[in-house]
């Protein structure tokens, strides 16, 4: 069975139809901004799906 996870979710803002904000990821001491529920969602998956090495990193474009 794997170790629980806990977050922190702050949202900060709303545009265009989704979230923008925040989310901490307390057993791993890290902060990530997101920019949609989407992101936030693989910001999560990635802790607690197959990659529990921490956050992802994040691209740009």
């Amino acid at each position: 069975m794997k170790k629980k996870q806990t977050f922190i979710i702050e949202v900060v803002d709303t545009q265009d139809s989704t979230w923008q904000g925040r989310v901490s990821w307390v057993n791993g001491q890290k902060q990530q901004t997101f920019r949609s529920v989407m992101e936030l969602l693989r910001l999560v998956d990635s802790v607690v799906g197959e990659n529990e090495k921490g956050f992802i990193e994040r691209k740009t474009f």
